[in-house]
């Protein structure tokens, strides 16, 4: 479990960085059994990349661990203070 908590630690000194929307979307997908795109991941620098990895295979042998709840609720609050007040339509 120590993605996870990696992961947590990471997000909470670093939340506007771009790196922790994309780990907190990614922990928010697992989460919510959402989508998230692999572009997205490979925007990741190789150590948060690897990161990422870590924390889908800890996620699938333990989909109920308490420090997901930690991970999660910073996730949320990074992922609404990195969104974008209004989203331009796709085309």
């Amino acid at each position: 479990m120590l993605a996870i908590k990696k992961a947590r630690k990471f997000i909470q000194a670093n939340p506007k960085d771009p790196a922790s929307l994309i780990i907190s979307a990614l922990v928010l997908a697992l989460e919510n059994e959402g989508r998230i795109s692999v572009a997205q991941l490979y925007e990741l620098n190789n150590d948060k990349f690897e990161l990422a990895l870590e924390i889908l295979s800890e996620w699938r042998l333990d989909r109920h661990y308490a420090s997901k709840l930690r991970l999660i609720d910073m996730s949320s609050q990074v992922h609404e203070l990195g969104a974008p007040a209004s989203t331009p339509p796709t085309v």
